[in-house]
């Protein structure tokens, strides 16, 4: 398939709904309101190919970012191509889609983490922390977890909305998995207070972290 053809599929797929769905949560005017489900259903059948992946990032469209996750061969990328394809994310759906399919495969993930954790840039903050907080719920060798609390508890309440949720899946995580440090990491959630009146479904965990913690330590037993 080509660029053109995937484009004309996605537009017979679009729908108004899912497109003001998307808006809502953030994306840009270039997409055409195609589910997930359609993407994954285009992508296995096309399976991988690498170079196809590289054109439809190119494009800026929503859809065709996502579908490149899908189908890109992450070993095939260099630190370099990865670490300029992370930043020019159109929207945080696609910047969570890269970090799980194609940098957590990525051979390098460990030195690029420690890069974007010091990036300004959003998409590449937001990578940075979301693989701090991974490494955070694996048992965190290797971290400063009391240098990481001081970080989220100076810079989170101005960070940029997208990078705000991956530091605060990392303060959540030291919370859970330390209990050392469960105190400060709830007393750091409730003095910043963010998404204290977050909308969750019925039965649903809050992302604010004094109650997720209590949460998910409730769980464990």
């Amino acid at each position: 398939m080509t660029v053109d053809e995937i484009l004309a599929q996605f537009e017979s797929l679009g729908d108004d709904a899912r497109r003001k769905h998307n808006r809502k949560a953030g994306a840009p005017d270039d997409q055409f309101g195609v589910k997930l489900g359609d993407l994954r259903a285009i992508a296995k059948k096309i399976k991988t190919d690498h170079e196809l992946a590289l054109r439809l990032w190119e494009t800026g469209n929503v859809e065709a970012q996502l579908l490149a996750t899908l189908i890109i061969k992450p070993r095939s990328l260099s630190a370099d191509q990865l670490d300029e394809l992370t930043r020019s994310a159109t929207c945080s759906q696609v910047a969570d889609w890269l970090n799980s399919y194609v940098v957590a495969e990525h051979p390098e993930k460990e030195s690029l983490r420690q890069k974007w954790m010091k990036a300004k840039d959003r998409w590449s903050a937001r990578a940075g922390w979301h693989f701090t907080a991974s490494r955070v719920n694996k048992g965190g060798g290797g971290l400063d977890l009391p240098a990481l609390l001081d970080r989220i508890e100076r810079e989170m309440p101005k960070a940029a909305p997208e990078v705000q949720w991956t530091m605060n899946n990392t303060l959540a995580a030291i919370g859970i998995h330390h209990p050392e440090y469960r105190e400060r990491a709830v007393a750091v959630g409730e003095r910043i207070g963010l998404y204290r009146d977050w909308p969750v479904s019925k039965g649903c965990t809050p992302p604010y972290v004094p109650v997720w913690v209590a949460a998910m330590v409730e769980r464990q037993g």
